[in-house]
């Protein structure tokens, strides 16, 4: 069986509060799916869900087709790093690793792998009470890592990382789905996403709002914009509005315009010796996509009300 998570209509109820309802999507071999969504959305009771540290009132949750309390050696089949704090401070990361790969028959020799594998090998005999977050966050996908499994799940896992940090995690991610692995990654950073993850799952008020891929998302938040640079911002602005653009200013020198194809763009500021360097299809960033896409779905439970 190929390694997947599949999770299927998944509803959960905390008191009155409803945090799942009917979460479905599946976490495919081969690529990295950024799970996101506003706070209050779903995301970190489903992961607990799929860890089976939660039961849900209905729907399943399986790894590799099954539920995780019925598998078999557990981190053989599904690495997660849930909580980078969740350790033994007085412990060595080196220890720490010893005590989880005893407790599922791994080897010593598997640990100093992980340990290599997550750049720790400088550091691994110094207590991990004394290590920052990012180098906790490097411990926690270690011991993820320990049982080699095909399933890896993570929450946050960019939260404390240095731009260093940041750049060596984006390409271990990646490559841990150039492997065949399934790779679910939860984060509020859609910039690390947008170079990191194959695929989105967008969630909010406890279900799934989009799934698809990066690629598709960011084209369709696209549109038919143009961006337009220029010196004369001003000039362009009101000659393109006369034309019946829609102009918004993104930057001091860049404009993005709707409802006017790039050859209209250029005819109208050459008729009227408006100046501009550039004009190009708008790209929209990840962010700008799934900020659209959870409006439209209203989605966000908790917005910021206008000052007073």
């Amino acid at each position: 069986m190929e390694a997947t998570i599949e999770v299927t209509g998944l509803r959960k109820r905390f008191g009155q509060a409803r945090a799942l309802d009917g979460m479905t999507f599946t976490v495919a071999p081969g690529q990295v799916t950024g799970f996101v969504g506003p706070n209050g959305a779903g995301k970190s009771t489903t992961m607990r869900v799929i860890l089976g540290l939660d039961a849900p009132d209905e729907g399943t949750a399986l790894v590799n087709g099954k539920p995780y309390r019925r598998l078999r050696q557990p981190l053989s089949q599904l690495g997660a790093l849930l909580d980078a704090a969740a350790l033994q401070p007085s412990r060595s990361a080196r220890n720490h690793l010893l005590w989880l790969a005893h407790s599922q028959g791994l080897s010593a020799g598997r640990v100093d792998e992980v340990i290599g594998l997550t750049g720790l090998a400088a550091v691994a005999k110094r207590k991990a009470g004394g290590y920052s977050l990012g180098m906790r966050q490097r411990l926690g996908i270690a011991a993820a890592l320990l049982g080699d499994p095909p399933v890896l799940m993570m929450d946050e896992p960019f939260n404390g990382m240095d731009p260093e940090g940041i750049a060596w995690m984006r390409t271990f991610l990646r490559d841990l789905a150039a492997q065949g692995r399934a790779v679910l990654v939860s984060s509020h950073l859609m910039s690390e996403l947008q170079d990191t993850a194959d695929h989105l799952v967008v969630a909010g008020r406890g279900k799934v709002i989009a799934d698809r891929s990066v690629a598709d998302l960011i084209a369709a938040a696209s549109g038919e914009r143009v961006q337009l640079r220029t010196t004369a911002r001003a000039d362009a602005m009101r000659v393109l509005a006369n034309a019946g653009a829609e102009v918004a200013a993104t930057a001091p020198d860049v404009l993005t315009i709707a409802r006017l194809s790039s050859e209209r763009v250029v005819a109208t500021l050459t008729a009227d010796r408006v100046p501009f360097s550039e004009v190009s299809a708008h790209r929209a960033t990840l962010e700008e996509a799934y900020m659209e896409l959870t409006r439209i779905a209203d989605a966000v439970e908790f917005r910021a009300g206008a000052s007073s």
